[in-house]
């Protein structure tokens, strides 16, 4: 499996346990977010610390994931430099939060979480 997949109280943490989110990987994370869709996941964190490359193919599965977290929050983390150039030039609607790591990932989900309440 090429994601770790944790579920927290308040959101669940997807950690891409491949080094490339492409056409293969993408569409296996698009079924993970599926399933967390039907589970009314609408908080999530994908860490992409072991990902070092990503294509059109990943941006699209990161698409999905932005759309299904429309009425929630979808976090990146860890993002390396050549997949931070790709996810940065993609102008997401709404915009998607970057953390540097998974625990400041993990801070600023509880931070925005607690702001909504």
């Amino acid at each position: 499996m090429s994601f770790k997949i944790e579920e927290h109280d308040s959101y669940t943490l997807i950690e891409a346990t491949t080094d490339r989110l492409d056409m293969q990987s993408a569409s296996r994370l698009k079924s993970e977010l599926v399933l967390l869709s039907g589970k009314a996941v609408r908080n999530m964190i994908i860490d992409m610390t072991q990902c070092s490359y990503c294509d059109s193919a990943g941006i699209s599965a990161i698409l999905v994931a932005n759309r299904l977290c429309r009425n929630g929050l979808l976090i990146l983390a860890g993002l390396q430099p050549n997949v931070e150039r790709i996810v940065t030039v993609s102008s997401f609607n709404p915009p998607i939060d970057i953390a540097a790591n998974a625990a400041e990932a993990k801070e600023l989900m509880e931070q925005k979480l607690s702001q909504q309440n």
